[in-house]
This record gives C-alpha cells, structure tokens and sequence, in this order.
C-alpha cells in the first residue's frame, strides 16, 4: 500500500509540473503575442530584454529540415520521453529528482510544440502589428505550420572583436545573443541537471544492451544522491 501511494504521489509531482510549466509558457507567450509587434523589444536592464521574435526552427533558432517535419519530429521525441516518464513513475520509487528534470524536458517540449501546431491557425500575423487571437480572417499559417514565439534576450556583453584577428576583426559581437522562449529554458536546465545529478540512470536507461530493472535504477538514484 505504502509503494502504491509513494507511485502515485510521484505522478501527481510530475503532472502537476508538467502542468504548471506548461501555463507559464503558454500566458507568456500569448502576452507577447497579443500586446507587441514582432521585433520590438522591451529593455527591462542594460543585460536583459524582452524582444519578440518567432523562430521556425527548434531551440535558440536553429533550423531542421521544413516546418512539418520539424512539428512531427518534436511529437514523436516528445511521445517518447512521456512514454518513458509514464513508464518510471509506474515501475519505480525514489527517483523524484530525475522525473522532476525528465517532466521539465517534457514541458519545454510540449509549450513549443503547441505553438507550431495551434498559433498558426488562432493567431493573425505579428508583422507591422499586433496579432489578434482567434482572428475572424483567420490565421497566418495552417495546422502544424506555427511560428514558435521567442522573447528572452540577454545581451550580457558587447564589444569588438580586435582588429588583429583573422575573419572577425573589427566586427562587433554580443554575448549572449541567441533569444529563447521559457519553454527553451525548461529544456535546457532538466538536460543540464538530468546529465550532471543522474549521468548512471542516464546511461542505464541508454544502454540497448540492458533493461532497466527497479533494483538496478533504485541503486543508481540512491548513489547519485548520496
């Protein structure tokens, strides 16, 4: 009985954060959304601006392959990785840690790949103007054609590359220039920490060679806790 409930407080954690996450994301980019123009920007300190872009590719603007592919591509990742959650709160206990960073990668995943599915077809174009949110023309793109919104820009150093230097000399830059969306964010921080706090349940899980018993996963999680 006691492990029956231990399983289920763990899936109600991690849906909850899914959930959580997920709102976050979603009232920040609708914000945007409804209340800029695309490229305007917002400067909040000298290192930190709201700036709103919409980014067709996948996390910090890279590009793979066409939109649909992209949308499809980011479903079937993301199906996965709640198949695998789904499957570690069912068969384990004592790794709420590790579910915590699997369900902000998940999280992250689902917000942007909501936009590329639905803010095409609920939005009205942010080029020259404000997009209206269930536009009676309609949309600006078809289903699972979406931009995704970008907003969070850090521009926490700017200067000129020397003179001296081959191909980018005399050049200004800016560190860090990629702009990203919170769902981006939450991508990145559960990859970080999954790697860095559970590299052996990682590697357990990764291994093709073995199954993951609840033993095996157990000793791991208590060793990377230690």
């Amino acid at each position: 009985m006691t492990s029956f409930f231990s399983r289920l407080s763990q899936g109600k954690v991690v849906v909850a954060l899914i959930v959580l996450l997920l709102v976050i994301d979603q009232v920040i980019k609708i914000w945007v959304k409804t209340t800029m123009v695309l490229g305007q920007s917002h400067t909040i300190t000298s290192w930190f601006q709201i700036y709103f872009i919409e980014n067709p590719g996948m996390a910090f603007g890279i590009e793979l392959g066409s939109k649909l592919f992209l949308s499809l591509f980011r479903i079937v990742v993301m199906g996965f990785c709640i198949y695998l959650l789904m499957r570690l709160v069912r068969r384990k206990e004592h790794t709420l840690g590790f579910l915590v960073c699997l369900s902000m990668i998940i999280a992250g995943g689902l917000g942007n790949i909501l936009d590329s599915i639905f803010y095409g077809v609920i939005f009205s174009d942010s080029h020259g103007q404000i997009a209206q949110l269930f536009p009676a023309g309609g949309g600006y793109e078809t289903w699972f054609h979406g931009w995704v919104v970008d907003m969070f820009y850090f521009p926490l150093i700017r200067g000129t590359f020397p003179s001296w230097l081959p191909f980018w000399g005399g050049e200004s830059f800016v560190f860090f220039e990629p702009i990203f969306n919170f769902a981006d964010a939450c991508v990145s921080v559960g990859l970080v920490l999954l790697l860095s706090c559970y590299p052996r349940t990682v590697s357990i899980l990764l291994d093709g060679k073995k199954k993951p018993t609840d033993e095996t996963l157990d000793q791991s999680a208590s060793t990377e806790n230690e």
